[in-house]
């Protein structure tokens, strides 16, 4: 079995697309094709069903995502190391992010840091849900990820805890709790809620918060991106309970439109974590980029 069928039949399993993956494999799609009949006479099934748009995997080539991905990245760790011992980190560093970690963390300036520091070191950041990554580190897909934790000790990773920030509820300006000193979950009931996808971990705690108390909520909007909340928001849509840190300066139009009123009665929080894989099982760069962001908080 050769390294490069496996990076083919990863490609291809990730793209869905003979057209996309070849490109993104610089080789042609007869060479593709050819690539992954080799594969899967090696492996002695088919990989994926023939003839179908988008591409699909077999339930055979959806077993061997995960143990194909992390072959790829053991061969990619081993050529880090032995460049480490040349002191050069080399090879490519895989992140995912939520959506508000700018907000709330310097995210933008460690990478910069860490890609000046290491040049031979291609970063690709990818936002997602919480969950989403961490099933991506578990099983190759990401090497590291800034993820909003529900548990404190996931099986096979380490965890560099980074921020723990209060949700509070935010509303129109011209909504009667706007003035509020503070609200309990209870002054929530009848209320229209802007919501986010129920993927997302900061959704967990919040649905979590309201079965607890026996309250069900009418979620008006759900949607995938803060800014769009927020827009929502101001406009009259519904509430929504957001962290404490999201940074109203990004968006100009919610700015004064929008008030933030504190919880009381229930403490609420989304904590914010950087996990990768625990010990060896993580790359040198991930490491690396792991010790830097140890450094600065």
């Amino acid at each position: 079995m050769e390294l490069r069928h496996l990076r083919h039949f990863v490609a291809l399993a990730e793209e869905r697309s003979f057209t996309a993956a070849a490109q993104r494999e610089h080789i042609v799609q007869s060479g593709l094709s050819t690539s992954i009949r080799a594969l899967e006479k090696d492996v002695g099934a088919l990989l994926f069903v023939r003839g179908t748009r988008p591409v699909r995997l077999t339930a055979e080539g959806q077993a061997l995502v995960p143990s194909a991905r992390r072959t790829l990245e053991a061969a990619t760790a081993a050529r880090q190391t032995v460049q480490e011992v040349h002191g050069v980190l080399a090879g490519r560093l895989r992140i995912g992010a939520l959506q508000s970690t700018g907000h709330t963390l310097p995210f933008a300036n460690w990478l910069a840091e860490f890609s000046l520091a290491h040049p031979r070191v291609e970063i690709a950041v990818r936002f997602t849900a919480a969950s989403t990554m961490v099933e991506q580190v578990i099983d190759g897909g990401l090497d590291i990820a800034m993820v909003a934790l529900i548990e404190d000790d996931p099986a096979g990773l380490d965890v560099v805890p980074l921020l723990t920030e209060p949700l509070m509820l935010a509303c129109p300006a011209g909504h009667p709790l706007a003035g509020a000193d503070a609200v309990r979950l209870e002054e929530l009931v009848g209320e229209r809620f802007v919501e986010t996808p129920p993927e997302w971990s900061i959704r967990t705690v919040i649905d979590d918060a309201f079965r607890a108390a026996g309250i069900q909520r009418q979620i008006a909007v759900e949607v995938n991106e803060w800014s769009m909340a927020l827009d929502l928001i101001a406009a009259g849509a519904g509430v929504a309970l957001v962290p404490e840190g999201l940074d109203f300066g990004l968006h100009p139009r919610s700015t004064d439109t929008v008030q933030l009123v504190p919880l009381i009665g229930v403490q609420l929080d989304r904590r914010v974590d950087l996990v990768l894989p625990s010990g060896h099982a993580a790359t040198p760069a991930a490491r690396r980029f792991a010790e830097l962001v140890r450094a600065k908080v």
